[in-house]
């Protein structure tokens, strides 16, 4: 592997991190997170921009680029602001289930939508009896002559309430054996008859994004919905898991650098005891710990996109890169917090906000113990 970002690359991460500068304001990021509002504007002007499935083709409205292009935009708008960085990346949550898997006709009519920042997608695979297994779906899809007929319910669902539309796991088969043989992956829009978002209530971060139960009573959908192949919804959802892991890793590790960013400018300019902060050895040796951290999340991030590029998806590889960077994430904003002190509990100091947002990404795409089972199972292979 090159350790060296290309000139490309290096051109998108300077543009990203020049759009959050420019657009990122600090006092309307508070406002956004105390209100619970999504940051509409800005998230258009990302996609005007292009930096809204920018790893999709160009005749989707992408700009042709990889994994890799992606998660350096993911990283630099979350290290400038953890909230609204979290919203713009992931306004696009799922989609890449129909580039990766849908009909030609599915991918025209939805994905420029997503990359033109004209509407929000949805992945609806979690179930309120089953959390993080995946392997049956009280959800079902029955076929009533070229229709699909649809009930259950998806709970935590990102952009639920918001989005145009869903990339729904339903059980086709409930005689399959085993169960995840009958599951299929199937696009409802939004706007069906039969179909209700409800907002979850209070989170502790990530406030800008809607987080949402959906229900499904007896929703039509055309049988040309299903995206990919019948029975075969457990297997995309788990690909579909190796890509958005990494960039949930991004948006982590952007995280964790915009509260380290803030800690040592803060620590460069606040004086106590006749010095400045940053001069106790204490204070050196908790930055470079943070620094050393996040570098080696950086890594392992980097490696997992680029092997994803490379067409060496490796499950292991994506489950370590996204829970060492979830963990540092909240490890370095803990650690930000403290080196604050008092200041670091306040809002208007923003290191609060960056752990809360950090925290999630230990939770969602699978949490941390969930990463270990998959880990822990690639390095053991079947045991007789």
């Amino acid at each position: 592997m090159d350790f060296e970002l290309t000139k490309e690359q290096l051109r998108i991460q300077k543009a990203a991190r020049d759009f959050g500068k420019k657009e990122f304001d600090k006092d309307l990021a508070l406002e956004l997170d105390r209100k619970h509002e999504f940051p509409t504007k800005i998230w258009q002007k990302a996609a005007e921009l292009g930096f809204i499935g920018i790893h999709f083709p160009e005749q989707y409205s992408g700009q042709g680029l990889g994994v890799m292009e992606n998660i350096l935009v993911a990283e630099e708008l979350c290290s400038r602001d953890s909230t609204i960085g979290s919203a713009i990346i992931l306004s696009s949550f799922a989609s890449e289930c129909l580039l990766r898997f849908a009909n030609d006709a599915l991918k025209a009519k939805f994905l420029p939508l997503v990359a033109e920042g004209k509407t929000l997608s949805a992945g609806a695979f979690t179930e309120p009896d089953h959390g993080s297994d995946i392997t049956f779906m009280n959800t079902t899809a029955v076929k009533d002559g070229n229709e699909w007929v649809i009930n259950g319910a998806k709970t935590f669902i990102t952009n639920g309430c918001l989005a145009g539309f869903f990339t729904v796991l339903c059980q086709t088969d409930p005689e399959a054996k085993p169960p995840y043989k009958g599951i299929s992956m199937i696009l409802v829009e939004a706007d069906r008859n039969g179909v209700a978002a409800t907002d979850i209530g209070e989170k502790m971060g990530i406030h800008m994004m809607s987080t949402a139960e959906v229900t499904f009573r007896d929703v039509r959908v055309p049988l040309s919905n299903l995206i990919g192949k019948e029975g075969k919804g457990f297997y995309q959802v788990l690909e579909f898991f190796d890509e958005s892991r990494i960039l949930i890793a991004a948006q982590a590790l952007g995280t964790g650098q915009g509260a380290f960013d803030r800690a040592l400018a803060y620590v460069k300019q606040r004086e106590q005891f006749g010095k400045k902060i940053a001069e106790f050895q204490v204070t050196q040796h908790k930055l470079a710990d943070m620094a050393t951290k996040l570098e080696l999340a950086r890594l392992m991030t980097y490696k997992a996109a680029w092997n994803y590029d490379q067409g060496r998806i490796d499950p292991k590889l994506t489950s370590m890169a996204k829970m060492v960077a979830a963990r540092t994430a909240v490890e370095v904003a803990d650690e930000a917090i403290q080196l604050l002190g008092g200041y670091g509990y306040m809002a208007e100091y923003e290191v609060e906000r960056f752990y809360r947002d950090a925290k999630i990404t230990e939770i969602y795409e699978g949490t941390r113990e969930i990463q270990k089972n998959t880990i822990a199972g690639a390095i053991l292979g079947k045991l007789k």
